[in-house]
């Protein structure tokens, strides 16, 4: 079941927790004691990947609750976070110097409670500092036993190149999921082509692919999913016309419609993993088990005509 990540002797479940809902920054109703039961449910149902970030909580309080889970287990978690975005208030800042990537890193090891991770993402790119400077440091946070491989998120493939040859990548981190296939026009043969591990984030495009939201659904104040065009109009009907569909394929082969798109997804060349995220143990149960269903060709060839009747779609955040 376990997959492995690039070049690299990690092996990790082809299902990850993406760390980021049990934050409550961008999701409603979350709790730490409830965040701390969907960790514990993630690693208790097969998953041994864990992807967080500096910039995960006002103040790290993603990695800080990892932290507190892994404790006494960690040998069996693979921990994935992210440098070069810190918090500001709500806001986001672009900081990916050398010396900032070392005391971030720091940080997040303090907060994890541990002296490594298994992988060290740069966050995004910071248009003030070249992306070979930001790929020395990572480098050396490798040399020095801080991170042992090393990955990027949030990058173009000229970036991801520049990164590539001055610090190997072992794991490229972009959103893919049925609606938003982009990478697979650049991103992802070369990916393939050097046997880096493609881990997506998104593949439930922030829930609406998990089939619950009615075609009526009103976004809460504070939501932010109703700021992307795939929650708007016309875009938000051909969605649900498209779900009703996979609700179809899902009931006949009796899995939600959120295990279907995830086994769907992890099936996809070149992907390693898939990061779910959630803010609740049941919620981490139901995709978790996507990594045990198998998928035939007949229904893989459903899914392909049913994508082909739904057509391209206008998946950018509304600025």
């Amino acid at each position: 079941m376990l997959r492995q990540l690039g070049q690299s002797e990690i092996h990790v479940s082809s299902v990850a927790m993406g760390c980021w809902p049990i934050t409550g920054l961008t999701t409603l109703d979350t709790t730490k004691a409830a965040s701390i039961r969907t960790l514990h449910a993630a690693l208790d149902n097969g998953i041994n990947f864990l992807d967080t970030a500096y910039a995960y909580g006002i103040e790290g309080e993603s990695e800080q609750m990892i932290g507190e889970v892994i404790r006494g287990r960690r040998d069996s978690v693979v921990v994935a976070t992210k440098g070069g975005i810190h918090r500001v208030g709500k806001g986001q800042d672009f900081d990916a110097r050398p010396e900032t990537i070392q005391r971030e890193c720091d940080e997040s090891l303090r907060r994890l409670g541990t002296d490594h991770v298994e992988l060290y993402y740069l966050h995004a790119a910071d248009k003030q500092t070249p992306i070979e400077e930001t790929a020395g440091a990572v480098a050396k946070l490798i040399a020095d036993g801080k991170a042992i491989t090393a990955g990027a998120s949030n990058l173009n493939l000229e970036q991801l190149k520049q990164f590539h040859a001055v610090c190997p990548l072992t794991a490229v981190q972009p959103h893919f999921n049925m609606l938003q296939q982009e990478i697979e026009e650049e991103i992802a043969p070369w990916c393939r082509e050097n046997s880096i591990s493609l881990c997506v984030y998104w593949p439930l495009m922030k829930g609406l692919l998990a089939g619950k939201l009615e075609r009526g659904h009103q976004f809460a104040p504070g939501d932010g999913r109703a700021k992307y065009p795939m929650f708007q109009g016309d875009e938000w009907q051909k969605n649900h016309d498209f779900l009703d569909e996979l609700r179809s394929i899902a009931h006949d082969i009796g899995v939600t419609v959120s295990q279907l798109v995830v086994a769907w997804t992890i099936r996809q060349p070149g992907i390693t993993s898939a990061l779910c995220g959630a803010k609740r143990d049941w919620q981490i149960q139901e995709t978790s088990a996507a990594m045990r269903i198998n998928l035939d060709k007949s229904i893989l060839a459903t899914i392909h005509d049913a994508l082909q009747r739904r057509g391209p779609s206008v998946s950018r955040a509304a600025v």
